[in-house]
């Protein structure tokens, strides 16, 4: 392979050009999920070539960073996340594909979380099995001469009772094949299902308004900036200055709204934009609204329905929520310790909105890294399709509901995110 000065451009060998999962991997990377973005497809198309190669040592964050990202050998990966960051999107995308435009394929490619090499997982037999197991030969049974010339009549019995179990093998065989497929395509189904249940009223109709945390800070540079306390002033055309109070948003908030953007993208929708700040009443009556951050940093939040089951917990030490209503077996809180960052928790919450047939969507972090996580995870149609068969809602059926869930943070990067518990009204 070959990295040119602006992109990854692969020289494949013979070999890896007749190996059908190229061609796969050619497919997925034309289609529309990847069209808007040359990173993720030379990302693909790059770690796709090490499966087919079985070169893992080529796939590590390091040489991706280096032949895709344009990094320099030995920089920094714990500080430099962007591999893990595009790895989260390609994931994505993958999961888009599968389920959309290449719902009919007959392989499917995964990347395993905290891993960057493919897994090719076809119907049948792995493509990854580079040298099948032959069945061993039927052995042979020790034949005995029979004198008369012709056949006996246990003999012509063998035979047909061999052909019926024949033709009632090939026809098991293919009742087999077509039940195989009719599943993959009854899974696909249900998992689009999923996303259209969920997402369908804020990607149709009306352009929903999607509400970014906007927290307060003061202080200055000289002495470092810290939230500001509940009862400070100030005005939403107040200029930002260089002392004084300032608006924070975190990365994990931008992060999300990227992630959503993505979505309504593929659906060929959007969405309006606004800080929590300049949000009114105006504004939030009469369209569905999709809330990004901790309830704690979003003041528009606290104007509307809030979630009873799971509130933010107060206490000096420990960052989490509290469990209002605890199931048998569940904690009274879900919580880590404040300045630690191997986990987080967040609130994934659809509510009434506040006209009927409007609904709220809140992704509510601890931080913004547990918002980040929440919202990627309401965009994978497979976790869609899991938290609603959690939520035990029937095809096409939605209620108000609350999720917990929790995110393992690595490097300062929320890399997976799990559904702890649901609550539904």
């Amino acid at each position: 392979m070959r990295v040119g000065k602006a992109s990854f451009i692969p020289e494949i060998d013979a070999a890896v050009s007749k190996d059908p999962r190229w061609a796969l991997l050619q497919r997925v990377a034309s289609s529309q999920q990847f069209r808007g973005s040359t990173r993720l497809r030379e990302f693909l198309l790059y770690v796709g070539e090490c499966a087919i190669r079985n070169s893992p040592k080529d796939a590590t964050e390091q040489q991706i960073g280096i032949h895709i990202f344009h990094r320099s050998p030995g920089y920094n990966s714990s500080e430099d996340s962007i591999v893990r960051t595009h790895a989260r999107l390609l994931r994505l995308k993958l999961g888009e594909y599968f389920s959309g435009e290449g719902a009919r394929e007959e392989t499917i490619i995964e990347i395993p979380k905290g891993h960057y090499l493919p897994v090719f997982q076809p119907d049948g037999k792995h493509y990854s099995d580079p040298h099948p197991v032959e069945p061993p030969p039927l052995r042979e049974e020790t034949s005995i001469p029979i004198t008369a010339a012709a056949p006996t009549a246990s003999k012509v019995a063998q035979g047909r009772s061999a052909k019926i179990w024949l033709a009632i093998s090939a026809c098991s065989l293919v009742i087999l094949f077509a039940a195989t497929i009719w599943m993959g395509r009854s899974k696909s189904r249900a998992v689009e299902s999923g996303m259209e249940t969920l997402w369908g009223p804020f990607l149709s109709g009306s352009q929903p308004l999607v509400i970014y945390s906007n927290a307060l800070f003061v202080g200055d540079s000289n002495n470092g900036f810290h939230v500001a306390p509940a009862e400070t002033e100030t005005s939403p055309s107040q200029p930002l200055r260089e002392s004084g109070t300032l608006l924070y948003t975190g990365t994990g908030a931008v992060m999300a709204i990227h992630q959503l953007t993505q979505l309504f993208d593929a659906h060929h929708a959007s969405f309006i934009l606004k800080r929590s700040l300049l949000v009114t009443w105006d504004d939030a009556r009469s369209t569905n609204l999709i809330f990004i951050g901790s309830r704690a940093q979003n003041p528009a939040l606290t104007m509307l329905p809030s979630t009873n089951d799971f509130t933010l917990l107060d206490d000096p030490d420990s960052a989490g929520f509290i469990n209002n209503h605890p199931k048998p077996g569940e904690p009274k809180a879900y919580s880590r310790p404040r300045n630690f960052f191997s986990k987080d928790y967040a609130v994934l919450a659809l509510l009434p909105g506040l006209q009927q047939g409007k609904w709220i969507l809140v992704f509510s972090g601890v931080s913004t890294l547990g918002t980040e996580a929440a919202v990627e995870y309401a965009c994978h149609p497979y976790d869609v399709a899991a938290l609603l068969r959690a939520a035990s809602f029937k095809d096409g059926e939605i209620r108000p509901f609350e999720a917990l869930l929790e995110t393992t943070i690595v490097g300062g990067v929320p890399m997976e995110a799990r559904l702890v518990t649901i609550r539904t009204h």
